[in-house]
């Protein structure tokens, strides 16, 4: 697969790597790739970022030269408790993954004087991606309550019966010719998005102590 030096970070991620530039020496493998990633580096907004790209607390599936699939989670930097699960970006590997897509290949210096070349598989989880879901399923749990709340209050009251023994009402919503009986009638709020003249109607027929 062919190497390709391209990345794409999020303004987050790519100011983290200017700061490590500012801080790390210059001359090992390290600072090599650092270097080669800010410079070919396309930033954008984590709203922005595909979902297939490796960006910090990614989990990601790859391959290094042909040996079998790895999956490690790219981090900032290792975390006790976690030992065998992240791949920092102070490791070459882990910096050398930061901003590839899915099928994108990055070749790094060794430190035996070689070089490697990294190939993502599969993004396995992005935390942007996932955000993102959380935040159209919010807004989708909205609207449909939304929408249930404005057909109920568009439903007038139609009056059925009543029975003066049991104290009870029947009453009917319009919309869907469903009969709902009960020994208390609905709340004021119902009662008042249904409008002026289910409101007087509903209210004769309740007997006099309850009006």
């Amino acid at each position: 697969m062919p190497t390709i030096d391209s990345c794409q970070l999020t303004t987050k991620d790519f100011t983290i790597l200017e700061v490590m530039q500012e801080r790390h020496p210059r001359g090992d493998a390290l600072s090599v790739v650092l270097q080669r990633k800010i410079s070919s580096a396309i930033v954008m907004f984590r709203e922005d970022i595909p979902p297939t790209v490796v960006t910090l607390s990614t989990r990601v599936t790859y391959r290094v030269n042909d040996g079998p699939a790895e999956t490690r989670i790219v981090a900032h930097d290792e975390m006790r408790g976690l030992v065998g699960m992240l791949l920092p970006i102070t490791n070459p590997r882990g910096l050398a993954l930061l901003g590839l897509a899915e099928g994108q290949s990055m070749s790094i210096p060794t430190a035996q004087g070689g070089h490697e070349t990294l190939t993502v598989h599969e993004v396995v989880y992005q935390p942007e991606a996932a955000r993102r879901e959380r935040l159209e399923l919010r807004g989708m749990q909205r609207r449909t309550r939304g929408d249930r709340t404005d057909r109920f209050c568009a439903s007038p009251i139609t009056l059925m019966s009543h029975n003066p023994k049991r104290k009870t009402a029947s009453w009917r919503l319009s919309t869907t010719g469903s009969t709902t009986r009960g020994r208390r009638p609905p709340e004021a709020s119902t009662i008042q998005n249904a409008g002026k003249a289910g409101r007087q109607a509903f209210r004769r027929a309740l007997p006099p102590h309850r009006r």
